[in-house]
């Protein structure tokens, strides 16, 4: 068993609730273990999606010879047992009180194995393709020459990825020295506890977790601008070695997979398996892979890596204009003060991620280490390349139309990070739990008291007050706003500052999709309710 920080002798010196600890000290080591932390048991949940797909092959229960061998009467308690099985929630894959190292859900992800296949291929390839047109093609699609036919093309394009992204031993140094920085500021920077859903296949038991994000950003930028102004490390060096980094990123995000995958076979900590290997990998072995106990690789992946890049390079972005020119444009600015903005709103909101579906549900695995490691921080930030590769004066906007942009943004994330915050401190609530913490910045209206609930057989409430009585799926609408917003502020003579809008805005639409298919499943007649209710799922009185 790891030790928790009591057990240590090092206890925080103020305790608000039970789930919510504020830890004003630095975090105290703990013991050198890669399992499960101490947590907190609970009733087992009976409040998650029940699927009526199931694996005949893999019921969990023995259909050996024993039964013919024992005539009529075993025969018949094989049959009861069968008809048992059938009555067994399959509850996120899993079959209650089988093997949870099974998947029973008989549900495949991307198109199986041949999807995820294509895209562990074609999105690093996609990704170096970007870089290339962004690097030696002035922002446009890489094409052929006059005369050159496709296998020339193609090694001309990875003669350019080699000569100007190979992954130098500088870049690597840049990029791991970050991950192993972060990693040191997410187990000793003050943060706050706070626990995860209960887990069925754990009987209820509830993981606990660290939240070190807002002093972690903080010292982050700290340090970044120190290294900046002292000479050391010159925020724009990420510029310069964009190529390189990018080829360490991507290689890394297949080296850390690998190893995830391999550790959790062999240490047999394996979740939800499917049985092809190629799959497997993709979405990943394990569910809850730590280190030291306490840093949850998880939580570190989604929240530092690539949110902390993205701002990073942005900000070398503007230290490089200024350098350059002597100022730095409003349109620097705004992509600046946008993912100021988002990685901060991450950090400050770290709490409420442990609920969310990718902890809870999702499998430590390709898609969300490579995604992390390499693809949110270095194709979401073209706009930001788009943008230091150019002069100014090629994408200057009207003043009163940035002025325009500035306001509009800013108010669509007020009501992104409220509608957020009403709808995170509501579940707090149904937990009994208080999260209300003075992280900044404080909005108006980021809670909604006495609010309009519907309730459901399953024991939950769904909110229907609030932003949520307006649009049921209003954060996505902000989310989507904010990614049209980057790719707009570069103007429209390059395609891959757009690359992140048009693929997040299909994304979302199949993510909303999928959740209203898993609310009504899991809600049934309330949430027909909720729809009657809110009909506007994105914008209200609109779509």
């Amino acid at each position: 068993m790891t030790l928790t920080r009591s057990q240590t002798g090092k206890t925080p010196k103020k305790t608000e609730h039970p789930d919510f600890v504020e830890t004003p000290g630095r975090k105290p080591r703990s013991t050198r273990k890669s399992v499960l932390p101490d947590s907190t048991p609970d009733l087992p949940s009976t409040n998650q999606l029940t699927s009526l797909e199931s694996k005949p092959q893999l019921n969990g229960f023995s259909t050996g010879s024993d039964a013919h061998q024992n005539g009529t009467a075993n025969g018949t308690r094989r049959k009861s047992l069968q008809e048992e099985e059938t009555t067994k929630r399959i509850v996120d894959g899993w079959r209650e009180g089988a093997d949870p190292k099974v998947d029973y859900s008989g549900h495949f992800e991307f198109g199986g194995s041949a999807g995820v296949t294509a895209m562990m291929i074609g999105f690093p390839l996609l990704m170096w393709y970007m870089w290339v047109g962004a690097t030696y093609y002035d922002g446009h699609f890489p094409t052929r020459s006059q005369g050159q036919s496709y296998s020339e093309f193609v090694r001309h394009l990875a003669h350019l990825v080699y000569i100007g992204a190979f992954p130098h031993a500088k870049a690597w140094l840049i990029y791991w020295t970050f991950f192993v920085f972060e990693g040191i500021c997410y187990l000793y920077m003050p943060g706050v506890y706070t626990h995860g859903k209960p887990l069925p296949h754990l009987g209820g038991r509830k993981l606990q977790y660290y939240c070190s994000g807002v002093s972690s950003f903080y010292t982050t930028m700290v340090v970044a601008l120190a290294l900046h102004f002292s000479g050391l490390f010159k925020l724009y060096t990420l510029i310069d070695e964009f190529g390189p980094i990018l080829s360490v990123a991507i290689i890394s995000g297949f080296l850390v997979s690998v190893v995830a995958y391999l550790s959790a076979l062999r240490r047999g900590a394996q979740h939800r398996m499917t049985g092809y290997p190629i799959y497997d990998f993709f979405m990943g072995a394990e569910l809850n892979p730590r280190m030291f106990g306490w840093l949850d690789f998880k939580m570190f992946f989604e929240v530092r890596l690539p949110w902390y890049i993205l701002y990073l390079l942005s900000l070398g972005a503007a230290a490089r204009q200024y350098e350059q020119y002597g100022y730095v444009s409003g349109e620097v600015g705004f992509v600046l003060m946008a993912h100021w903005l988002y990685a901060n709103a991450c950090s400050k909101g770290e709490e409420m991620i442990p609920t969310t579906w990718d902890m809870y549900y999702e499998k430590w695995g390709f898609m969300l280490i490579f995604w992390n490691l390499a693809g949110v921080p270095l194709s979401y930030c073209h706009c930001t390349i788009y943008l230091a590769n150019h002069d100014p004066a090629t994408y200057r906007w009207n003043p009163f139309a940035l002025a325009f942009l500035y306001v509009s943004y800013i108010f669509t994330y007020w009501v992104w990070d409220t509608a957020n915050s009403q709808k995170n401190m509501f579940r707090a609530r149904g937990r009994g739990t208080n999260q209300n913490r003075r992280t900044f910045p404080q909005l108006p209206w980021k809670e909604v008291k006495n609010p309009r609930v519907i309730k459901t057989q399953s024991g939950d409430d769904i909110l229907c007050d609030g932003w949520y009585g307006l649009a049921r799926k209003i954060h996505y609408t902000c989310d989507a706003y904010f990614a049209i917003t980057w790719g707009l502020i570069t103007g429209f003579k390059s395609p891959f500052p757009w690359f992140y809008p048009v693929f997040f805005c299909l994304m979302i639409v199949h993510r909303a999709t999928r959740d209203i298919q898993r609310c009504q499943i899991k809600y049934g007649e309330a949430w027909e309710e909720y729809t009657r209710r809110v009909p506007y799922l994105f914008i209200p009185y609109v779509i």
